[in-house]
């Protein structure tokens, strides 16, 4: 430490407070700036050892070898997962039939955009009127990617009950339809 400097006009200047995170680090071997400032040259005699200073940067932590898939099995834990694998391919390959579509259900898609959630509300509120009044109706959701500014509801290559396109925020004229109203309409005009 540097000698104490004279009393000047009758007051002593107040040394500056060291707190525990500045002890830590100069018990660790490590100076900041204002220290080495405050200390000012080094003593003539003493020895120059350089010291190694740890970088801010955190460590990168290995993964364990399980994690990375690099652990070495052993002979039981390679056939279990050899016959895992062939029980898959099995089920993939004797997956049933897709079911034959009845050409006397009604199906319905309703196109939602996806900008807002007024539309899904809607869309959802309209699926689930007609599945619940008519019997033998499916009703999708989407089936396609959807266009932009989009309400439309139709029957799957044919009529189109209700279609709202373009349009632009706040979706005014689908916020003002009675969707009760709607779905009623829909429910006539299938049966």
């Amino acid at each position: 430490m540097p000698p104490k400097k004279s009393k000047t006009d009758g007051e002593e200047k107040a040394k500056p407070l060291t707190t525990a995170s500045s002890r830590v680090t100069r018990s660790m071997g490590r100076r900041t700036r204002s220290e080495t400032q405050q200390n000012g040259a080094k003593a003539a005699g003493s020895a120059s050892t350089p010291v190694k200073v740890a970088s801010p940067k955190k460590a990168k932590r290995k993964k364990p070898a399980i994690e990375t898939g690099k652990a070495k099995k052993g002979k039981k834990e390679d056939e279990a997962v050899e016959e895992v694998e062939k029980e898959a391919e099995e089920e993939t390959e004797a997956e049933p039939e897709p079911e034959v579509e009845d050409p006397t259900k009604t199906k319905i898609v309703i196109e939602h955009c996806k900008q807002c959630n007024a539309f899904k509300t809607r869309a959802i509120q309209v699926k689930e009127g007609l599945e619940g009044a008519v019997t033998g109706c499916t009703v999708t959701l989407n089936p396609e990617k959807p266009r932009r500014g989009c309400f439309e509801i139709r029957k799957e290559g044919g009529e189109t009950f209700i279609s709202l396109l373009e349009m632009k925020r706040p979706f005014a004229p689908m916020k003002a339809l009675d969707m009760e109203q709607v779905i009623e309409d829909i429910i006539k005009k299938i049966k």
